[in-house]
C-alpha cells in the first residue's frame, strides 16, 4: 500500500469512527429538549418549507447560542436524514455520542478483565431496545452490541424507552453479530446464551474471563448461528411453572446478576 492509500485509508476509518458515533433525532420537541439538556449536538437540519413557529425560533436561538451549525434541506433531503418523513416535523439534529464504539474500537481499548457485554440479536420492538439500554446503563454491563440491521432503529422510540440513558450508555455498533462474536470470541470472550434447558444458573455464573450475554428475538430467542458459537448455556430458575420472561427483563437481570448472585 503506497503512503496516499495509507493515507485515505486513515482519513476514512477516522470518519467512518466519527459518523458510527452520531446519533441523529427527529421532532420539534425532541430536539428542543436535547438542546436544553446540554447534549452534544453536532448539526442542526431544518425543512426551509417550515413555517415560522415560536419553537423553531427558540430552537434556533438555542443553537447559534451554543454555536452549532445549522443547515437548510428541501423536505425531500431532509426525510432521507431523518429516516421519517412523517414524523419529523421538518426539523432533525446529529448528536455525537463519545462512547459509542465499534468492537474494534472496543477491543483496541482497555477493559477490564472480567468485562460483561450484551448483544441484542433480533430484537425489533423499540421499547424493548430502549429497556434493556436503560438497565445495562444502570448495571454492570461495558458493552451493548447493536448490529446495523434486524434489530431496532436507535431512534425516538428507543430514546424515549431508554429515559434518555442512550446518550451515555457504552453503545458498540457492529454489522454483523455472528461476526462480532467471532471476533469477540477470538479476544477470549465467553459466548453466553440464555436457556430454560440450561444446568448452570445465570447467578451461578462467575467467570473471570470477559464475556458477552447474547439476548435474542422476543419470540424465537437465539439464533442457530449463535448457540454454535455459545461457550456456556445459563438459565434464569423461575417457579409456577412460567416458562420465559420478556427479553427486557431477563437483560436487567444480566445486568445485576453479580450482584443478585452474591
Amino acid at each position: 500500500m503506497s503512503q496516499d492509500q495509507s493515507k485515505n485509508s486513515t482519513q476514512y476509518q477516522e470518519k467512518k469512527s466519527f459518523f458510527n458515533r452520531m446519533l441523529t433525532i427527529y421532532g420539534r420537541k425532541a430536539v428542543l429538549e436535547a438542546l436544553q439538556n446540554g447534549l452534544n449536538i453536532y448539526r442542526l437540519h431544518l425543512a426551509d418549507s417550515n413555517k415560522p413557529a415560536a419553537i423553531l425560533k427558540e430552537i434556533q436561538q438555542h443553537a447559534e447560542r451554543q454555536n452549532i451549525e445549522i443547515l437548510f434541506h428541501d423536505k425531500r433531503s431532509l426525510s432521507r436524514i431523518s429516516r421519517n418523513s412523517k414524523q419529523d416535523q421538518g426539523i432533525a439534529a446529529d448528536i455525537l455520542c463519545p462512547q459509542f464504539k465499534t468492537v474494534d474500537e472496543f477491543l483496541n481499548a482497555p477493559y477490564k478483565t472480567d468485562a460483561s457485554l450484551i448483544a441484542l440479536e433480533n430484537i425489533t420492538n423499540p421499547q424493548n431496545v430502549g429497556m434493556i439500554i436503560r438497565s445495562a446503563c444502570a448495571g454492570s454491563i461495558d458493552g451493548i452490541l447493536i448490529p446495523e440491521k434486524g434489530t431496532a432503529q436507535l431512534g425516538p422510540l428507543v430514546i424515549k424507552a431508554s429515559t434518555g440513558s442512550i446518550f451515555k450508555a457504552p453503545i458498540i455498533r457492529c454489522e454483523n453479530i455472528s461476526a462480532s462474536l467471532k471476533k469477540l470470541q477470538l479476544a477470549q470472550f465467553q459466548i453466553c446464551t440464555l436457556s430454560s434447558h440450561a444446568k448452570t444458573s445465570l447467578f451461578d455464573y462467575a467467570s473471570t474471563a470477559p464475556s458477552v450475554f447474547v439476548l435474542g428475538n422476543e419470540s424465537e430467542g437465539v439464533s442457530q448461528a449463535s448457540n454454535d458459537l455459545s461457550d456456556i448455556s445459563l438459565k434464569i430458575p423461575m417457579n409456577n411453572e412460567v416458562e420465559s420472561l420478556n427479553v427486557a427483563v431477563s437483560a436487567a437481570l444480566v445486568a445485576f446478576h453479580r450482584q443478585m448472585g452474591k
